[in-house]
């Protein structure tokens, strides 16, 4: 599936429950226009790898995910090899029933994430997540496939892509990426959103919320992001609360309900604490107050 302009690709993007700005609309199309790799940088919890997966639904193409962390090395992003097959075709050959010849041909090669989308026929949306957790040296490595979408194994050769894969890049900027990477991406920043679209946000994800919950808490939530918090909640946080709230069959937040429920959209002790009491009271008398 291709989209001719922006509009049809937000509008498949709303389809499956993502609500972009203009400027990741654009950034979206653009990638998929160039074929090239795009870089979403920003805060956790504001959609970036969410982008990735309503982009492979808007497409109708499968999401091969690839969680980057530190250590991370090509036998668990690219291939390794089927030591314990391997081993029982040596003894075959050693029998003489086959030849040991064969022994690193494709079928001994156990795929992952980078191989797998590199070398699949289908449409595919390659979900490289949060990159800056990786070590340089695996950034470093990446640059092959995001400049010529190949990759080379030394027994095989180099597998070139039978068809480009949509390749969307996280990166949270607990490090400064390299230029090298940087160049080979378009890039775009994503922030919080304006309470208007959080709201619409909350009201996609959530069906059925009440309009004036789902407005209080856009709204609390984005008091909270103005403390001095070790973690300020994304919008994932103001879904998942809302989600919370509905549960719990509200229809307006009250200081009771906001202390009970203040660890679906706070996950660190100190957070909540700093929160809790006078600080959590005057955000809901504002919340309320401004409804």
């Amino acid at each position: 599936m291709s989209f001719r302009t922006i509009d049809e690709l937000e509008s498949a993007l709303r389809a499956a429950d993502y609500l972009p700005d203009r400027g990741l609309s654009t950034a979206l199309f653009l990638s998929l226009a160039l074929e090239k790799p795009l870089l979403l940088e920003g805060e956790a919890g504001v959609g970036k790898t969410e982008a990735a997966k309503s982009l492979a639904t808007a497409l109708e193409a499968r999401l091969i995910r690839l969680q980057c962390y530190e250590g991370l090395d090509v036998a668990h992003a690219v291939y390794e090899w089927n030591y314990p097959r391997q081993l029982l075709h040596i003894r075959a050959a050693q029998e003489g029933t086959v030849s040991e010849e064969e022994l690193f041909g494709p079928e001994f090669l156990i795929r992952r994430p980078l191989l797998e989308a590199i070398d699949s026929e289908q449409p595919v949306v390659l979900l490289i997540d949060e990159i800056d957790r990786a070590d340089e040296e695996f950034e470093a490595f990446l640059l092959e496939i995001l400049s010529d979408f190949q990759i080379t194994i030394p027994e095989l050769g180099t597998i070139k892509a039978r068809r480009r894969p949509s390749v969307i890049l996280t990166s949270n900027r607990t490090r400064e990426l390299h230029d090298a990477l940087k160049r080979r991406t378009l890039f775009h920043w994503i922030g919080h959103p304006s309470i208007e679209r959080e709201i619409e946000i909350v009201k996609l994800r959530v069906p059925g919320i009440p309009e004036r919950l789902a407005a209080q808490a856009a709204a609390f939530v984005r008091g909270l992001r103005g403390l001095e918090l070790a973690k300020p909640p994304g919008v994932a946080e103001t879904i998942d609360w809302a989600h919370a709230l509905a549960a719990l069959g509200r229809e307006e937040l009250d200081a009771e309900v906001v202390e009970q429920t203040l660890g679906s959209v706070l996950k660190y002790r100190e957070d909540i604490e700093v929160v809790r009491d006078e600080t959590l009271a005057g955000l809901v008398a504002q919340t309320r107050g401004a409804q």
